[in-house]
């Protein structure tokens, strides 16, 4: 099938117009004529997933994280974004970006159902109750200026804030959290005996929206990228952390995004990049 035909199928995912207006989704390089036989699925374009997906033949990459993110006033191998664009291009590969559009349109709910959350409604709204995108609602950041969920869960958004199962210990939460994402370990501030039952759960950089989970009454708020000084005092306002990662959540898009493209387009051959950690605990 054409790229073009492909990315008619992302878009009924995770429609492009849904991305936060800083963001840069959708085709990135390459062309919508192509004819698509196998897809590469990973969450970075990273050097070993451009080799690997041109070593297996791919025609598309498709990444959750876009490669070209702010302006670029030359494509050359003097830097490591120009390098990669060019080796895609000769090797005839194009290249899809599936950001905060997916952020807002399916990373939230599916890591609010990874935990089980009840009664999930967004965290931060970036929607109309009609499903339209509110203009310019997102800050360079990434999250929406100011919060927009009238509480009928009709809206979409960033992050889930709900309820867990049952009350539970933190440190039964964080086991929660590690079996959900498959992690070996997380971050976590707080007092890991306190009882926890509303949860917040924001995937990727979760630190602006720290806040917000605030006001929406969060015992505990699931995220990553946390730095000392804003879990230290998460916690002193008597909200625990549990930092999983950037990378520990949102790998969920790899399987997930594998799996809709073999239901909605069984012809198309699907790969994806293993389990690649950006860095390592020593």
């Amino acid at each position: 099938m054409k790229c073009s035909d492909v990315i008619q199928l992302l878009n009924q995912q995770a429609d492009e117009s849904y991305a936060c207006s800083w963001d840069n989704v959708g085709l990135l390089a390459g062309s919508r004529t192509k004819e698509v036989r196998k897809v590469y699925i990973a969450l970075d374009a990273t050097d070993e997933a451009v080799e690997e997906a041109i070593s297996q033949n791919a025609d598309l990459l498709l990444t959750h994280h876009p490669l070209i993110f702010q302006g670029m006033k030359r494509v050359t191998e003097d830097d490591f974004i120009g390098r990669r664009i060019i080796r895609m291009i000769r090797a005839d590969m194009s290249y899809y970006a599936m950001h905060t559009n997916f952020d807002v349109m399916g990373m939230a709910q599916l890591a609010a159902k990874k935990i089980h959350l009840q009664d999930a409604k967004p965290l931060e709204a970036t929607c109309t109750e009609d499903g339209k995108p509110q203009e310019a609602a997102c800050t360079e950041d990434g999250r929406p200026q100011e919060a927009m969920c009238t509480g009928d869960g009709k809206v979409q958004g960033i992050g889930r804030v709900g309820s867990l199962e049952r009350e539970m210990p933190l440190c039964e939460c964080c086991e929660l959290v590690k079996t959900a994402f498959g992690r070996t370990h997380v971050k976590v501030f707080g007092d890991l005996q306190k009882q926890v039952r509303r949860a917040a759960i924001c995937p990727g950089a979760g630190k602006s929206d720290v806040q917000l989970a605030l006001a929406a009454g969060a015992d505990v708020y699931i995220t990553g990228d946390i730095d000392h000084h804003t879990g230290i005092d998460a916690a002193a306002s008597g909200m625990a952390i549990i930092d999983a990662g950037h990378y520990g959540i949102e790998h969920i898009f790899v399987p997930y995004m594998a799996q809709y493209l073999k239901e909605h387009a069984p012809q198309l051959e699907i790969a994806v990049q293993g389990r690649a950690e950006p860095f390592q605990i020593v």
